[in-house]
């Protein structure tokens, strides 16, 4: 413990007496939130040390190869033995690195480019890299994973599912092993014992999700108890609680950090148990039904963001027809309760785009990611509401043991650092949230990547006949297609219209998750279109065949901007990687998510009007586009502060009552 803390002497931390070693969470008035956003711009890597360090790492790397195998791993352990005392400083971490790139070189066959060396430096240094995506940032964070482990600290990193923990974890293991390192990884299905002696390794490999949850189960088991009180209650005979499932929260590296500290913050983790509804099954299908009944703008009106209330004429109605019913639809707290909750489930919430049906359940498909969240319930009654709406057997009410957002939590590493493709946009945000600065790591070659002129449909239908002529026609020249849709119902409608056309296609979506990764290393087969949600194999790369190479490589089709200008260039990413060539465009309708949300309809008028019957898009079409997408941004981020701030306010009210530990 004692070496973790020499490691981050620098940093002024307060630290928690739990049962084991995190920092407490930060205290910081508005003013101080702000100006942690401000520093948080994208700075520019020093050249001067930077130059320093690669010729200092280059310089050690002849005598790493002149060592053996034995006499390599006794000089890292010395190297990372002095580190517990000068911290993660440019030379001694230019002698680990050489060694380890060495390592690496003959464990794995892969020898660290300049990029990567320079991405590992970044996250000892507690810092945010922003790699483009296709440059290595698997590899790269073997290095200060086994840097970091090799000092005696805790090192988790931390993946967005199972599968890339599982497949980072075995494809590394030859050189951790090499090093004297043990792995363990972590996978949903894994019993507390397991997950424990998962944790006990040296470098553990973990999903957000199921770290997360692993804290709370220990905050729950421990409850009130610190580390004193545990060793007090031993040395007097008394019986000892199970030990904790972590060791510790040292030191977290976060692939692909973006997704898991931005777009997955919107939503606390929450451990609960499901009790008995007490509700009468007959309420929620009385609901469903007046729902649908129920007139828009007479009866109820639509908000800006899926938002949607009674009208004084709709909450006469309903009080006139649901009162005579008698029980709880006589008071008017608890009916208009249920109809909000009811119009929300019939016109907020659509089937195959925020949801699938999957074994007869409701599982919430996460939109960002457009991965089925199976653990994830809507609250406060929604979640039976679009049960019933659907017919599936209505669940329990769940009452909340304990629940975290990813901001306090990750907020108690004591050293926090991750990697991303896409990270200028939040920049800001992420420094505000997390203390996490954020560092743009070049590109080890030139980017080769073209994106072509965007087209503008007023209508879907012609969108949708546009994409398939457009992925049809590329495939003929031999070049290999991915088309990046926003939704499952999107991605079935498009593959329906392939199928009317006779076009040999695959589909990725929520659905399919399970063959993933085989789907997407196939990608970059001649001729092949592949069809999937915007983020589906985010993390796996697409191989390009020779041919492919050569007639220009991967061509990316967008037909759908994101809220997030983010995951549109991680789509885009997907394409020209390491140097190779790639096309882009994207291929969209004014009758999107994004402009029925966020653009007034007197704007969308404008633009339709300019766009009628398909327009190529101009440089004030893509200029609008951003501005748009920086309104949903700005209304996402509200919806996060707001989601920490309520979390702020579930903690005092449960330390006052003695329920939770700080």
């Amino acid at each position: 413990m004692s070496d973790v803390r020499a490691l981050l002497a620098g940093k002024r931390l307060l630290l928690g007496d739990g049962p084991y070693l995190e920092r407490l969470d930060a205290r910081h008035s508005p003013w101080e939130q702000r100006l942690r956003g401000w520093l948080g711009k994208l700075p520019r890597l020093d050249r001067r040390k930077v130059r320093h360090f690669l010729a200092a790492t280059a310089a050690r790397e002849g005598a790493a190869r002149a060592l053996d195998d034995e006499g390599l791993r006794a000089a890292l352990h010395e190297s990372t033995r002095a580190m517990r005392l000068t911290g993660f400083t440019d030379p001694m971490l230019a002698t680990a690195f050489a060694l380890i790139r060495e390592a690496s070189r003959r464990t794995l066959g892969m020898r660290h480019h300049d990029v990567q060396l320079l991405a590992g430096r970044t996250l000892l240094q507690g810092r945010l890299a922003e790699m483009s995506t296709g440059e290595g940032k698997t590899l790269a964070a073997t290095l200060a994973a086994c840097t970091a482990a090799l000092t005696g600290a805790a090192v988790h990193v931390v993946t967005v599912n199972d599968y890339l923990a599982q497949r980072d974890a075995e494809h590394n293991q030859k050189l951790f092993e090499f090093l004297g390192l043990d792995v363990g990884v972590v996978l949903q299905d894994m019993q507390a014992a397991q997950r424990r002696d998962a944790y006990r390794a040296n470098i553990t490999y973990v999903s957000n999700k199921e770290l997360t949850f692993d804290y709370l189960k220990d905050c729950i088991a421990i409850g009130e108890m610190s580390l004193m009180q545990q060793r007090v209650r031993a040395l007097g005979g008394g019986r000892t609680s199970e030990p904790p499932i972590l060791r510790g929260l040292h030191i977290a590296i976060i692939d692909e950090a973006d997704s898991v500290l931005i777009d997955e913050a919107s939503t606390p983790l929450i451990i609960s148990e499901t009790l008995p509804d007490d509700l009468d099954p007959q309420i929620y299908r009385q609901s469903i039904d007046l729902a649908q009944a129920l007139q828009p703008g007479l009866h109820y009106a639509h908000g800006a963001h899926r938002d949607i209330w009674l009208t004084p004429q709709g909450k006469r109605h309903v009080r006139e027809t649901m009162r005579p019913l008698g029980g709880l639809w006589q008071s008017t707290l608890w009916r208009e309760e249920f109809v909000q909750k009811a119009l929300s489930a019939v016109h907020g919430f659509v089937r195959d785009q925020h949801y699938i049906l999957a074994d007869g359940k409701v599982q919430i498909v996460d939109e960002s990611t457009g991965r089925v969240m199976p653990d994830r319930t809507w609250e406060r009654g929604l979640h039976q509401m679009i049960e019933c709406k659907e017919g599936c057997e209505i669940s329990g009410q769940r009452r909340t043991l304990a629940q975290i957002t990813y901001q306090r939590f990750f907020g108690r590493y004591l050293l926090l650092c991750g990697m991303t493709g896409t990270a200028q946009e939040v920049a800001t945000e992420v420094k505000r949230a997390y203390d996490l600065p954020v560092t743009r790591i070049p590109t080890h070659k030139p980017s080769r990547r073209r994106r072509m002129a965007d087209q503008v449909y007023a209508h879907s239908d012609r969108r949708w006949e546009s994409v398939a002529t457009r992925a049809a026609t590329m495939a003929t020249t031999g070049r290999s297609v991915l088309v990046g849709t926003r939704s499952v119902e999107a991605s079935e409608q498009l593959s329906r219209l392939f199928e009317q056309h006779g076009v040999e296609h695959t589909v990725l979506n929520a659905r399919q998750d399970q063959g993933e990764a085989d789907t997407v290393a196939l990608a970059g087969q001649p001729g092949r279109i592949t069809v999937a949600t915007n983020m589906a194999g985010r993390g796996t790369d697409i191989k390009l065949a020779a041919e492919v190479e050569a007639l220009g490589g991967l061509h990316v089709i967008l037909t759908e901007f994101h809220e997030s200008a983010r995951v549109d260039r991680q789509l885009f990413g997907r394409c020209a990687r390491q140097g190779n060539p790639g096309t882009t465009e994207a291929i969209v309708c004014l009758d999107d998510e994004l402009f029925r949300r966020f653009v007034p309809s007197f704007e969308r008028r404008i633009v339709a009007a300019i766009v009628r019957g398909g327009h190529q898009s101009s440089r004030w079409f893509r200029r609008w586009v951003t501005h748009v997408q920086g309104r949903a941004e700005r209304h996402y981020r509200r919806q996060r502060i707001d989601t920490t701030q309520r979390d702020s306010q579930w903690v005092k009210a449960l330390g006052f009552v003695g329920k939770t530990r700080k």
